[in-house]
C-alpha cells in the first residue's frame, strides 16, 4: 500500500483576490515608471560619459581613467552588492565601449 505524498505548499495554487490583482497592477505600473526613469538616466549618463571621453581625447589624454572606473565599480558594489558591480560595468561599457 502506498502512502500519499504531501504536495509542497509552494506548488499549490494561490487564490488572488480582486484587491490583490488591482494592487499588483498598480505596482507593475510603478515598476514601468521606474524603468522609464532608469532608461532616461542611462541615456543621460551615456551622453555625459561620451562628452568626457571627447574632452579627454581632445586634450591628449586617454579615453578612459581606470582609477575613475574602479571608483564607480566600488560605489555600485557597496550600494548593491556583486550584482551592483556588474551593473556598474555594464554602464561603463555602454559609455566607453569594450576594452
Amino acid at each position: 500500500m502506498s502512502t500519499p505524498t504531501a504536495t509542497p505548499a509552494s506548488s499549490a495554487p494561490v487564490a488572488v483576490t480582486g484587491g490583490e490583482v488591482e494592487r499588483i497592477g498598480e505596482l507593475r505600473t510603478a515598476i514601468d515608471t521606474c524603468d522609464a526613469e532608469i532608461i532616461e538616466l542611462v541615456h543621460r549618463r551615456l551622453a555625459i560619459s561620451k562628452e568626457i571621453g571627447a574632452l579627454r581625447a581632445a586634450s591628449g589624454g586617454t579615453r578612459l581613467s581606470l582609477s575613475r572606473e574602479q571608483q564607480v565599480l566600488d560605489k555600485f558594489r557597496a550600494a548593491l552588492g556583486p550584482d551592483g558591480a556588474a551593473l556598474g560595468m555594464l554602464l561603463l561599457r555602454q559609455g566607453r565601449g569594450r576594452l
